[in-house]
């Protein structure tokens, strides 16, 4: 059973549909098509709908959910970190282009 949802391909973070333990090792899966996604190890607690990084983040990259940008990451994020306001500075929809 998926632990989180992934939208789009293109994503470096998937949604929780499950709150998430530290140390579990979780499996996403693709909502576009119901593919498996990416299986990782959870380096936090990730409550119920909030986002997992699905690969390294650098301080100041995009962070892409609906494989468009949501945010700017603020902090260095490790795969399997909890992506939140505390390593996250959200945008607004149509700021930033999709490059």
């Amino acid at each position: 059973m998926p632990h989180f949802a992934v939208h789009s391909k293109e994503d470096n973070v998937g949604v929780a549909i499950t709150d998430i333990k530290k140390g579990e090792e979780v499996e996403g899966v693709y909502i576009d098509d119901g593919s498996p996604g990416p299986k990782l190890i959870a380096l936090e607690d990730i409550p119920l709908g909030h986002k997992i990084a699905l690969k390294d983040i650098k301080t100041g990259e995009r962070v892409i959910k609906y494989g468009r940008p949501i945010g700017v990451a603020t902090k260095d994020i490790k795969t399997g970190e909890h992506v939140h306001t505390h390593n996250l500075k959200s945008i607004r929809w149509g700021t930033l282009s999709k490059r």
